[in-house]
Protein backbone atom coordinates (compact mmCIF):
# COMPACT_ATOMS: atom_id res chain seq x y z
CA UNK A 1 0.00 0.00 0.00
CA UNK A 2 2.91 2.18 0.63
CA UNK A 3 4.43 1.30 -2.18
CA UNK A 4 1.45 2.49 -4.09
CA UNK A 5 1.28 5.60 -2.46
CA UNK A 6 4.97 6.59 -3.19
CA UNK A 7 4.74 6.06 -6.98
CA UNK A 8 1.20 7.74 -7.46
CA UNK A 9 2.51 11.45 -7.29
CA UNK A 10 5.31 10.57 -9.56
CA UNK A 11 2.85 9.00 -11.81
CA UNK A 12 0.45 12.23 -12.07
CA UNK A 13 3.44 14.52 -12.71
CA UNK A 14 4.68 12.05 -15.40
CA UNK A 15 0.83 12.34 -17.10
CA UNK A 16 1.23 16.29 -16.53
CA UNK A 17 4.21 16.42 -18.47
CA UNK A 18 3.01 14.25 -21.15
CA UNK A 19 0.09 16.40 -21.83
CA UNK A 20 2.64 19.19 -22.59
CA UNK A 21 5.04 17.51 -24.15
CA UNK A 22 1.62 16.52 -26.82
CA UNK A 23 0.71 20.20 -26.86
CA UNK A 24 4.16 21.12 -27.35
CA UNK A 25 4.31 18.79 -30.34
CA UNK A 26 1.02 20.21 -31.86
CA UNK A 27 2.22 23.75 -31.60
CA UNK A 28 5.01 22.98 -33.85
CA UNK A 29 2.79 21.36 -36.67
CA UNK A 30 0.77 24.78 -36.47
CA UNK A 31 1.40 27.83 -38.66
CA UNK A 32 0.24 31.76 -38.70
CA UNK A 33 -2.11 32.79 -41.37
CA UNK A 34 0.55 34.77 -42.39
CA UNK A 35 2.80 31.65 -43.07
CA UNK A 36 0.40 30.29 -45.52
CA UNK A 37 -0.16 33.27 -47.47
CA UNK A 38 -3.06 34.66 -45.60
CA UNK A 39 -1.94 38.13 -45.61
CA UNK A 40 -4.99 40.88 -44.88
CA UNK A 41 -4.30 44.41 -45.22
CA UNK A 42 -1.86 46.80 -47.57
CA UNK A 43 0.69 47.66 -44.10
CA UNK A 44 3.91 45.97 -43.19
CA UNK A 45 3.70 43.69 -39.91
CA UNK A 46 7.18 44.19 -37.77
CA UNK A 47 9.46 41.57 -36.86
CA UNK A 48 7.56 39.59 -34.74
CA UNK A 49 4.60 40.39 -36.37
CA UNK A 50 3.61 40.52 -32.51
CA UNK A 51 2.00 43.50 -30.18
CA UNK A 52 5.96 43.36 -28.92
CA UNK A 53 7.04 44.92 -32.21
CA UNK A 54 6.05 48.17 -29.86
CA UNK A 55 9.00 48.55 -27.96
CA UNK A 56 8.72 48.07 -24.16
CA UNK A 57 6.00 45.48 -24.49
CA UNK A 58 6.35 42.56 -22.97
CA UNK A 59 3.83 39.73 -22.87
CA UNK A 60 4.15 36.57 -20.14
CA UNK A 61 1.78 33.31 -19.51
CA UNK A 62 1.00 30.22 -17.59
CA UNK A 63 -0.89 27.69 -18.77
CA UNK A 64 -2.54 25.06 -16.60
CA UNK A 65 -3.63 22.02 -18.27
CA UNK A 66 -4.08 19.60 -15.40
CA UNK A 67 -5.43 16.41 -15.67
CA UNK A 68 -8.63 15.91 -17.24
CA UNK A 69 -10.59 19.26 -16.19
CA UNK A 70 -8.17 21.91 -15.53
CA UNK A 71 -7.52 24.32 -19.28
CA UNK A 72 -7.12 27.67 -18.20
CA UNK A 73 -4.74 30.28 -17.82
CA UNK A 74 -3.34 33.89 -17.65
CA UNK A 75 -2.10 35.92 -19.75
CA UNK A 76 -0.63 39.36 -18.84
CA UNK A 77 1.00 42.74 -21.16
CA UNK A 78 3.15 45.20 -19.54
CA UNK A 79 3.32 48.23 -21.72
CA UNK A 80 6.71 49.14 -20.47
CA UNK A 81 9.97 47.49 -17.71
CA UNK A 82 9.64 50.00 -15.18
CA UNK A 83 7.42 50.67 -12.36
CA UNK A 84 4.20 50.94 -14.32
CA UNK A 85 2.42 52.22 -10.90
CA UNK A 86 5.11 55.07 -10.85
CA UNK A 87 4.80 56.11 -14.48
CA UNK A 88 1.79 55.35 -16.03
CA UNK A 89 0.74 55.36 -19.68
CA UNK A 90 -2.39 57.13 -21.29
CA UNK A 91 -4.96 54.41 -22.11
CA UNK A 92 -8.61 54.12 -22.58
CA UNK A 93 -11.04 51.61 -23.37
CA UNK A 94 -14.28 50.49 -25.76
CA UNK A 95 -16.81 48.72 -24.92
CA UNK A 96 -18.11 47.07 -27.97
CA UNK A 97 -20.55 45.08 -25.86
CA UNK A 98 -20.63 44.62 -22.31
CA UNK A 99 -21.00 41.09 -20.77
CA UNK A 100 -18.31 40.69 -19.24
CA UNK A 101 -16.20 41.26 -16.11
CA UNK A 102 -14.18 43.73 -16.70
CA UNK A 103 -12.21 45.38 -13.95
CA UNK A 104 -10.76 48.70 -13.51
CA UNK A 105 -12.02 50.12 -16.98
CA UNK A 106 -13.96 52.97 -14.98
CA UNK A 107 -11.03 54.55 -13.41
CA UNK A 108 -9.45 54.09 -17.29
CA UNK A 109 -12.28 56.25 -18.67
CA UNK A 110 -11.95 58.58 -15.90
CA UNK A 111 -8.33 59.17 -15.63
CA UNK A 112 -7.38 58.00 -18.98
CA UNK A 113 -4.19 55.72 -18.03
CA UNK A 114 -3.17 52.58 -17.13
CA UNK A 115 -0.88 52.02 -13.58
CA UNK A 116 -0.81 48.09 -13.46
CA UNK A 117 -0.04 45.20 -16.14
CA UNK A 118 -3.08 43.96 -18.21
CA UNK A 119 -4.32 40.93 -16.99
CA UNK A 120 -6.81 38.45 -19.18
CA UNK A 121 -7.98 35.35 -17.60
CA UNK A 122 -11.39 33.24 -17.17
CA UNK A 123 -14.44 34.87 -15.93
CA UNK A 124 -14.89 33.56 -12.44
CA UNK A 125 -11.06 34.26 -12.30
CA UNK A 126 -10.59 37.98 -12.83
CA UNK A 127 -11.04 39.16 -9.36
CA UNK A 128 -8.33 36.69 -7.91
CA UNK A 129 -6.16 37.57 -11.03
CA UNK A 130 -7.35 41.01 -10.09
CA UNK A 131 -6.09 40.50 -6.51
CA UNK A 132 -2.66 39.04 -7.58
CA UNK A 133 -2.19 42.33 -9.65
CA UNK A 134 -2.61 44.82 -6.52
CA UNK A 135 -0.12 42.22 -4.58
CA UNK A 136 2.15 42.25 -7.63
CA UNK A 137 2.27 46.32 -6.98
CA UNK A 138 2.31 46.24 -3.25
CA UNK A 139 5.51 43.71 -3.39
CA UNK A 140 7.48 46.94 -5.17
CA UNK A 141 9.48 48.42 -3.07
CA UNK A 142 9.38 52.27 -4.18
CA UNK A 143 5.34 51.92 -3.57
CA UNK A 144 5.44 51.07 -0.23
CA UNK A 145 3.86 54.21 0.65
CA UNK A 146 0.37 54.29 -2.14
CA UNK A 147 -2.96 53.36 -0.55
CA UNK A 148 -4.94 52.33 -3.66
CA UNK A 149 -4.24 50.45 -6.53
CA UNK A 150 -6.49 50.11 -10.22
CA UNK A 151 -5.55 46.50 -11.33
CA UNK A 152 -6.67 46.29 -15.03
CA UNK A 153 -8.11 42.52 -15.60
CA UNK A 154 -10.38 41.10 -19.11
CA UNK A 155 -12.10 38.03 -18.51
CA UNK A 156 -13.90 35.40 -21.50
CA UNK A 157 -15.41 32.52 -20.26
CA UNK A 158 -13.79 28.95 -20.92
CA UNK A 159 -16.22 27.08 -18.50
CA UNK A 160 -17.41 24.63 -21.32
CA UNK A 161 -13.68 23.01 -21.58
CA UNK A 162 -12.30 23.88 -18.34
CA UNK A 163 -13.65 23.49 -14.69
CA UNK A 164 -14.30 27.60 -14.36
CA UNK A 165 -15.76 26.74 -10.64
CA UNK A 166 -12.55 25.43 -9.70
CA UNK A 167 -10.99 29.00 -9.90
CA UNK A 168 -7.97 27.27 -10.70
CA UNK A 169 -5.35 30.42 -11.68
CA UNK A 170 -3.60 31.17 -8.22
CA UNK A 171 -1.52 34.23 -6.71
CA UNK A 172 1.73 32.32 -7.84
CA UNK A 173 0.22 31.47 -11.55
CA UNK A 174 0.17 35.91 -12.40
CA UNK A 175 3.36 36.28 -10.60
CA UNK A 176 5.26 33.77 -12.71
CA UNK A 177 3.42 35.05 -15.69
CA UNK A 178 4.81 38.81 -14.61
CA UNK A 179 7.97 37.92 -13.68
CA UNK A 180 8.83 35.64 -16.51
CA UNK A 181 7.24 38.19 -19.55
CA UNK A 182 9.35 38.93 -22.24
CA UNK A 183 9.58 41.28 -25.52
CA UNK A 184 10.14 39.48 -28.50
CA UNK A 185 7.83 36.22 -30.13
CA UNK A 186 4.66 35.57 -28.59
CA UNK A 187 3.17 32.05 -28.00
CA UNK A 188 -0.24 31.89 -29.15
CA UNK A 189 -3.15 29.05 -29.72
CA UNK A 190 -4.00 27.42 -26.54
CA UNK A 191 -1.54 29.37 -24.39
CA UNK A 192 -2.46 31.20 -21.13
CA UNK A 193 -5.47 33.07 -21.36
CA UNK A 194 -7.05 31.09 -24.39
CA UNK A 195 -5.66 27.66 -23.13
CA UNK A 196 -9.66 26.71 -22.71
CA UNK A 197 -11.30 28.72 -25.21
CA UNK A 198 -13.35 28.46 -28.46
CA UNK A 199 -13.91 31.04 -30.88
CA UNK A 200 -16.15 30.40 -34.20
CA UNK A 201 -16.95 27.22 -34.26
CA UNK A 202 -13.37 26.03 -33.31
CA UNK A 203 -10.86 25.90 -30.55
CA UNK A 204 -9.99 29.66 -30.03
CA UNK A 205 -6.70 31.13 -28.27
CA UNK A 206 -4.35 33.97 -27.94
CA UNK A 207 -3.20 35.62 -30.98
CA UNK A 208 -1.48 38.48 -32.03
CA UNK A 209 -0.19 40.58 -34.68
CA UNK A 210 1.02 43.97 -35.54
CA UNK A 211 1.16 46.41 -38.49
CA UNK A 212 4.47 49.25 -39.00
CA UNK A 213 3.49 52.39 -40.74
CA UNK A 214 5.65 53.51 -43.37
CA UNK A 215 8.17 56.67 -42.58
CA UNK A 216 5.65 59.36 -44.69
CA UNK A 217 2.73 58.63 -42.44
CA UNK A 218 4.83 58.73 -39.18
CA UNK A 219 6.19 55.45 -38.58
CA UNK A 220 4.78 54.39 -35.77
CA UNK A 221 3.66 50.58 -34.58
CA UNK A 222 0.38 49.75 -33.66
CA UNK A 223 0.58 45.93 -32.15
CA UNK A 224 -2.55 44.00 -30.81
CA UNK A 225 -2.99 40.81 -28.93
CA UNK A 226 -6.73 38.74 -28.52
CA UNK A 227 -8.44 36.54 -26.44
CA UNK A 228 -10.61 34.68 -28.72
CA UNK A 229 -13.42 33.28 -27.25
CA UNK A 230 -16.75 34.28 -29.51
CA UNK A 231 -19.21 32.89 -31.93
CA UNK A 232 -20.26 33.66 -35.30
CA UNK A 233 -20.15 33.22 -39.38
CA UNK A 234 -16.14 32.71 -39.67
CA UNK A 235 -14.50 34.63 -42.57
CA UNK A 236 -11.00 34.84 -43.30
CA UNK A 237 -9.83 37.14 -45.81
CA UNK A 238 -13.18 37.64 -47.16
CA UNK A 239 -13.68 34.08 -47.76
CA UNK A 240 -16.83 31.97 -46.13
CA UNK A 241 -14.74 29.66 -44.29
CA UNK A 242 -17.39 29.16 -41.96
CA UNK A 243 -20.37 28.66 -44.07
CA UNK A 244 -18.10 26.25 -46.20
CA UNK A 245 -17.52 23.90 -43.32
CA UNK A 246 -21.06 23.85 -42.44
CA UNK A 247 -19.99 25.60 -38.99
CA UNK A 248 -21.45 28.22 -38.01
CA UNK A 249 -24.06 30.22 -35.88
CA UNK A 250 -27.73 28.95 -36.97
CA UNK A 251 -26.60 26.25 -39.34
CA UNK A 252 -29.36 23.89 -39.64
CA UNK A 253 -28.18 20.60 -37.11
CA UNK A 254 -25.21 22.16 -36.35
CA UNK A 255 -24.47 22.72 -32.59
CA UNK A 256 -22.77 26.31 -32.36
CA UNK A 257 -22.50 28.47 -29.63
CA UNK A 258 -22.76 32.20 -30.42
CA UNK A 259 -21.78 33.49 -26.86
CA UNK A 260 -18.92 34.29 -25.38
CA UNK A 261 -16.49 36.89 -25.25
CA UNK A 262 -13.35 38.72 -26.68
CA UNK A 263 -10.70 40.82 -25.32
CA UNK A 264 -8.41 42.78 -27.63
CA UNK A 265 -5.41 45.04 -26.36
CA UNK A 266 -3.96 47.63 -28.48
CA UNK A 267 -0.36 48.92 -28.05
CA UNK A 268 1.29 51.73 -30.08
CA UNK A 269 4.37 54.04 -29.56
CA UNK A 270 2.59 57.24 -31.52
CA UNK A 271 1.49 59.55 -28.73
CA UNK A 272 -1.76 59.74 -28.38
CA UNK A 273 -4.45 61.10 -25.82
CA UNK A 274 -6.57 59.05 -24.15
CA UNK A 275 -8.99 60.88 -26.29
CA UNK A 276 -7.50 59.03 -29.96
CA UNK A 277 -6.79 56.37 -28.01
CA UNK A 278 -10.14 55.82 -27.13
CA UNK A 279 -10.92 56.33 -31.20
CA UNK A 280 -8.26 54.07 -31.84
CA UNK A 281 -9.70 51.06 -30.13
CA UNK A 282 -12.96 51.56 -31.29
CA UNK A 283 -11.68 50.69 -34.49
CA UNK A 284 -10.74 47.18 -33.68
CA UNK A 285 -14.31 46.19 -33.61
CA UNK A 286 -14.38 46.82 -37.25
CA UNK A 287 -12.17 43.67 -37.89
CA UNK A 288 -14.41 41.67 -35.15
CA UNK A 289 -17.00 41.93 -37.87
CA UNK A 290 -14.69 41.13 -40.78
CA UNK A 291 -14.21 38.00 -39.73
CA UNK A 292 -17.70 36.83 -39.04
CA UNK A 293 -18.69 38.09 -35.26
CA UNK A 294 -21.38 40.18 -34.46
CA UNK A 295 -21.19 40.73 -30.65
CA UNK A 296 -24.02 38.55 -29.77
CA UNK A 297 -25.66 39.04 -26.46
CA UNK A 298 -23.91 37.23 -24.85
CA UNK A 299 -20.60 37.94 -25.61
CA UNK A 300 -18.49 40.69 -23.70
CA UNK A 301 -16.41 42.01 -25.94
CA UNK A 302 -13.80 45.07 -24.78
CA UNK A 303 -10.99 46.61 -26.33
CA UNK A 304 -7.95 48.51 -24.40
CA UNK A 305 -5.67 50.57 -26.14
CA UNK A 306 -2.07 51.80 -24.61
CA UNK A 307 0.19 54.29 -25.84
CA UNK A 308 4.16 53.39 -24.63
CA UNK A 309 5.66 57.13 -25.78
CA UNK A 310 8.30 57.91 -23.13
CA UNK A 311 6.93 61.62 -23.04
CA UNK A 312 3.84 60.88 -22.31
CA UNK A 313 4.52 59.15 -19.18
CA UNK A 314 2.07 60.30 -16.31
CA UNK A 315 4.02 60.22 -13.24
CA UNK A 316 2.35 59.39 -9.88
CA UNK A 317 2.81 62.89 -8.50
CA UNK A 318 2.39 65.53 -10.84
CA UNK A 319 5.25 67.78 -9.69
CA UNK A 320 4.08 70.52 -11.57
CA UNK A 321 0.38 72.11 -12.00
CA UNK A 322 0.30 71.96 -16.08
CA UNK A 323 2.26 70.27 -18.61
CA UNK A 324 2.87 70.28 -22.61
CA UNK A 325 1.55 67.55 -24.13
CA UNK A 326 2.44 65.69 -27.27
CA UNK A 327 0.09 64.01 -29.81
CA UNK A 328 -0.55 62.85 -33.49
CA UNK A 329 -3.16 66.02 -35.09
CA UNK A 330 -6.65 64.58 -35.85
CA UNK A 331 -6.08 64.53 -39.39
CA UNK A 332 -3.06 62.05 -39.01
CA UNK A 333 -5.26 59.17 -37.15
CA UNK A 334 -6.24 57.53 -40.61
CA UNK A 335 -3.38 55.47 -41.10
CA UNK A 336 -3.44 54.34 -37.45
CA UNK A 337 -6.94 53.47 -37.34
CA UNK A 338 -6.06 51.10 -40.37
CA UNK A 339 -3.38 49.08 -38.32
CA UNK A 340 -5.44 48.61 -36.05
CA UNK A 341 -8.07 47.21 -37.98
CA UNK A 342 -5.53 45.02 -39.80
CA UNK A 343 -3.75 43.86 -36.96
CA UNK A 344 -6.52 42.67 -35.18
CA UNK A 345 -8.23 40.75 -37.98
CA UNK A 346 -4.75 38.77 -38.38
CA UNK A 347 -4.03 38.58 -34.67
CA UNK A 348 -7.59 36.86 -34.60
CA UNK A 349 -6.28 34.75 -37.24
CA UNK A 350 -3.52 33.63 -35.31
CA UNK A 351 -5.18 32.46 -32.51
CA UNK A 352 -7.33 29.87 -34.81
CA UNK A 353 -4.23 29.13 -37.16
CA UNK A 354 -2.33 28.18 -33.87
CA UNK A 355 -4.77 26.56 -31.83
CA UNK A 356 -4.89 22.79 -31.31
CA UNK A 357 -7.56 20.37 -30.68
CA UNK A 358 -8.43 20.24 -26.48
CA UNK A 359 -10.12 17.57 -24.70
CA UNK A 360 -11.37 19.09 -21.53
CA UNK A 361 -13.55 18.22 -18.65
CA UNK A 362 -16.50 15.93 -18.80
CA UNK A 363 -14.39 14.24 -22.36
CA UNK A 364 -15.50 17.46 -24.25
CA UNK A 365 -13.57 18.19 -27.50
CA UNK A 366 -12.63 21.12 -29.02
CA UNK A 367 -11.51 20.69 -32.70
CA UNK A 368 -8.73 23.00 -33.76
CA UNK A 369 -9.79 25.12 -37.14
CA UNK A 370 -9.03 22.36 -40.09
CA UNK A 371 -6.17 24.00 -41.70
CA UNK A 372 -6.04 21.84 -45.05
CA UNK A 373 -9.80 22.24 -45.60
CA UNK A 374 -9.66 25.71 -44.85
CA UNK A 375 -6.72 26.70 -47.03
CA UNK A 376 -8.73 24.92 -50.34
CA UNK A 377 -11.60 27.10 -49.62
CA UNK A 378 -9.07 29.98 -49.42
CA UNK A 379 -7.93 29.18 -52.89
CA UNK A 380 -11.61 28.67 -54.09
CA UNK A 381 -12.26 32.26 -53.66
CA UNK A 382 -8.79 33.54 -54.15
CA UNK A 383 -7.96 34.58 -51.14
CA UNK A 384 -4.23 33.78 -50.41
CA UNK A 385 -0.95 34.43 -51.72
CA UNK A 386 0.50 31.39 -52.81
Amino acid sequence: MTKFKLMKKPIAVIAVLITFLSFAQAQDQRHRARDLGIEPGILTPGKWNAITDVQGVSVGQKTLIIGDSIRTGVTVILPHQGNIFREKVPAAVFVGNGFGKALGFTQIEELGNIETPIALTNTLNAFLVANSLVNYTLSIPENADIRSVNPVVGETNDGWLNDIRGRHVKDEHVMEAINTATTGKVAEGNVGAGTGTRALGFKGGIGTSSRVLPKERGGYTVGVLVQTNFGGILQINGAPVGEELNNFYMARDVPHVVDGSCMIVIATDAPLSARNLKRLAKRSFLAFGKVGSFSSNGSGDYSIAFSTHPQLRIPYSAKEREQATLEVANDYMSPLFLAAVEATEEAIYNSLFMATDMKGQKDRVMKALPVKETLKIMDKYKAREK
